[in-house]
């Protein structure tokens, strides 16, 4: 019996999956299993569970602002309840560095006060930065997302490319100096609009395929439809990066900081101001914007 299937296996007579080795899980198809795997948790554990167990030991939240998400979680458990609340979420988008040591993820979530409940009360968009770590496993960098409305329609969910294939390139050791220059470029996008506007830096920094998240809005997705979701002419959008960082391969980054939309006609007058969180992909030898975040925060309240 032995040698009958020797022979099969020569002749290529046995199905192809039994005489061939499974096909290696892509880094890009590896970091889409843990943000399932992520979401899975959620609703078998618990939001804060899940967001304890997959979050990088320097992960940020906001809550409003910036902060060390791990200590944040661990000073501020979930309410004791008897229902058990129930955020749920898919990937939709998904893109990984030529290193394959960062990449993103994005989607629609949805939120039920209770697991059991038939219907959602709560629809938006996440944006997920994922950083391989020393042991080979997917942590989040950073985690952001916006309200809105229901979708009309199912967004599809992520599916691996036809082509697996992918371009490679070497790990680089001067990421310090690569999470400068991307830091610095942000800031160049922000000069540009505070010296003409936003629509015209946006031009000049948006990527085609641009992904632009508004609160109370679904994703803008393209650079025309992204347009439309910049302040008007008669306001002045700036923003101050907080941190930056690169892939080890220089192709894919991403920055977050503080912004503010002013008016233009009323002197020292805000119109909105809060938490802005952005990818970068280098296109062509050029660092460009993929996927542009803003969350608003209410100013406090001065007695």
């Amino acid at each position: 019996m032995k040698e009958l299937i020797c022979v099969m296996l020569l002749l290529g007579i046995l199905a192809p999956g039994f005489a061939q080795k499974q096909r290696e899980q892509t880094a890009l198809e590896s970091m889409v299993a843990t943000e399932l795997a992520f979401a899975k948790t959620a609703k078998e554990q618990g939001t804060r569970p899940a967001f304890s167990a997959f979050i990088a030991d320097d992960g940020i939240l906001f809550r409003p602002g910036p902060v060390k998400g791990k200590e944040w979680l661990a000073k501020n458990p979930a309410p004791v309840s008897d229902k058990h609340p129930w955020l749920s979420w898919y990937p939709a988008v998904a893109d990984i560095s030529l290193a394959g040591d960062m990449g993103y993820t994005s989607g629609p979530w949805e939120f039920r006060p209770d697991v059991n409940d038939a219907k959602a009360v709560a629809f938006g968009n996440f944006l997920t930065v994922w950083k391989k770590q020393t042991d080979g496993s997917w942590k989040f960098a950073i985690d952001l997302g916006i309200s809105g409305p229901s979708p009309n329609t199912t967004i599809a969910a992520w599916q691996p490319p036809k082509n697996s294939k992918r371009e490679s390139k070497a790990a680089h050791s001067t990421v310090e100096a690569e999470q400068a220059l991307l830091r610095a470029k942000d800031s160049e996008f922000s000069t540009l609009s505070a010296a003409r506007d936003a629509q015209t830096a946006f031009e000049s920094f948006a990527a085609p395929d641009v992904r632009v998240f508004r609160d109370e809005q679904l994703p803008f997705i393209g650079k025309a439809a992204g347009l439309t979701a910049l302040p008007a002419t008669t306001s002045t959008w700036t923003w101050e990066p907080t941190f930056a960082d690169v892939s080890r391969s220089d192709d894919l980054g991403y920055t977050y900081g503080k912004y503010q939309i002013a008016s233009k006609t009323t002197a020292s007058k805000n119109v909105e101001s809060g938490n802005y969180f952005r990818i970068w992909k280098k296109q062509a030898g050029k660092w460009l914007v993929v996927a542009d975040l803003t969350n608003p925060v209410a100013e406090e309240k001065k007695d």
